[in-house]
């Protein structure tokens, strides 16, 4: 059995039985297979690059094309139980409108993200003068895909700046969850927002 990432272990720990869940930048599909076969969900995926929409459709999860920076207006309010934003939300070149939209449309919603402020992170950043390569932003400054990088806290500012309701947060070091300090010690980071 392929082993499941700790992120996706966490979102399955969250989502219940039988909910209907919309996955926004879903990549290949992997989540919502996990979500369809242990919480028997029902899931659809958005996704823009076409490579994996053809993996999502070979697993024989529901996806549709789309960027998700021109909105959700085809779905009605609370439409789906849960909104999951996996590591897209840096990718989007409007962030608060994305989350605007998926607080629309869902009745919660599940944000997760790299921590730009973790110790390994600033370590390169302020000690070697470079932009920082770690396991939860792999890529070059030249190659990645990540248009805004956040921290722990600036999410959570944003979430208390738009009277956005934090029901729980998560916090990994590879593996491990992190409670002690996670602005500095973790690499990713979720939270369940409505």
């Amino acid at each position: 059995m392929e082993k499941i990432r700790a992120d996706h272990k966490i979102i399955l720990e969250i989502i219940k039985d039988g909910s209907t869940v919309l996955d926004l930048g879903c990549g290949k599909g992997e989540l919502l297979s996990i979500l369809a076969e242990k919480r028997h969900i029902r899931g659809q995926g958005i996704e823009i690059d076409q490579n994996a929409i053809a993996e999502c459709l070979r697993q024989g999860v529901n996806v549709l094309h789309g960027d998700l920076d021109q909105g959700l207006s085809e779905y009605p309010d609370k439409s789906f139980d849960y909104v999951i934003l996996n590591d897209s939300l840096p990718e989007v070149r409007h962030p608060a409108t994305i989350l605007a939209e998926a607080l629309r449309v869902g009745r919660q919603v599940l944000v997760g993200f790299p921590n730009f402020c973790n110790l390994r992170a600033r370590f390169q950043f302020s000690i070697l003068g470079r932009a920082p390569v770690t396991r939860s932003l792999p890529h070059q400054w030249y190659d990645t895909h990540n248009l805004h990088f956040l921290s722990i806290e600036d999410f959570s500012v944003f979430c208390r700046d738009k009277k956005i309701k934090v029901l729980a947060n998560y916090h990994l070091a590879g593996e491990r969850r992190i409670h002690l300090f996670p602005n500095l010690l973790a690499n990713f980071s979720l939270f369940l927002i409505t």
